[in-house]
């Protein structure tokens, strides 16, 4: 009798084990399951992402014009109208200066342009994709679109070859040609073409053009002040420039300067004395005159029937 009580009493401790290990395995086993399941489907979805990234980069790609044939186009033309003096009475239509290598500009002027525009420049391959999750925290934060995360690079391929739409399939374009850009030319030769494209308004195409068109001078001649107002141009050439803003020229130089001393190109001590500079705009474009803008009219409309008048005399 001892024996059965005992054994019966054994009986719910020898099925308790086996019975809490069946429910363990029975709680496990749809965890594992589940945790399976998401991994898998977590890779099927990563795999045909990729492939859709694939395959919309190939498509855009196919939209592109041959890289072959892809060229820096020619500068656009412009008419200067002179004095008997050899004085430049005005300039009409676009104004492309000539190409001024980036050694012989002085050393503040692209690194102006680099402090604003894109400060990793040399360590990416044409997108910065830091550049991008900044520029989009800043557009939701503002809810519109405060900032751009265009490199350098991405902003010449634009200039170049691309209209100035903002769709996806132009951005997407942007991003290829850049990689393009960065294959065939080396960072100082895409930083000499971008200074030597850039529009900086008023009809000034080229960091030289602009530096004859605002001062007067040389790009090599410009001062750190002038350098900084000229880089600040670029985000909004045609409300910046100073024939049209000055106070917004101003306000934009003092930005550039600021963003050169937190990257190290310039000394603050520099960046304040610089602040304190006078604008100092070229003659013709400080004091406007009436009485001659009607012959400089006259002379680009005479240039122009001239112009028909032979293109009609060659034709067979």
């Amino acid at each position: 009798m001892a024996a059965e009580r005992k054994s019966k009493e054994r009986e719910p401790g020898s099925d308790d084990a086996p019975r809490r290990t069946s429910k363990k395995k029975r709680k496990d086993g749809p965890r594992r399951s589940l945790l399976g399941r998401t991994v898998y489907w977590s890779l099927v979805l990563g795999l045909w992402c990729f492939i859709g990234a694939i395959g919309l980069i190939a498509w855009v790609a196919a939209h592109l014009p041959p890289i072959q044939s892809l060229e820096v186009p020619k500068r656009p033309p412009s008419i200067q109208i002179v004095g008997l003096n050899g004085r430049v009475l005005a300039t009409r239509g676009e104004m492309g200066g000539a190409a001024v290598p980036l050694r012989e500009l002085p050393p503040f002027l692209p690194k102006a342009f680099l402090a604003i525009e894109d400060k990793r420049f040399y360590s990416h391959w044409g997108l910065d994709p830091m550049g991008v999750l900044r520029a989009v925290g800043a557009n939701v934060l503002h809810r519109g679109v405060a900032q751009g995360g265009s490199t350098i690079t991405q902003q010449l391929a634009k200039n170049l070859f691309l209209t100035q739409e903002r769709t996806v399939q132009r951005k997407l374009q942007e991003v290829i040609l850049a990689a393009w850009l960065e294959r065939k030319y080396s960072k100082d030769e895409i930083l000499d073409l971008y200074l030597n494209r850039v529009y900086f308004g008023s009809g000034a195409y080229g960091v030289e053009a602009a530096a004859q068109r605002y001062f007067g001078k040389s790009a090599r001649n410009v001062t750190l002040s002038e350098a900084a107002l000229l880089a600040g141009l670029v985000k909004s050439p045609s409300r910046s420039a100073p024939t049209v803003n000055l106070d917004r020229a101003i306000a934009r130089r003092a930005v550039v300067l600021q963003a050169m001393v937190d990257s190290g190109a310039i000394a603050p001590a520099q960046a304040a004395a610089a602040k304190k500079e006078r604008v100092a705009l070229k003659d013709a474009l400080q004091r406007d005159d009436p009485n001659g803008a009607w012959f400089k009219e006259e002379v680009r409309r005479l240039r122009e029937r001239v112009g028909q008048a032979g293109r009609e005399e060659r034709k067979p």
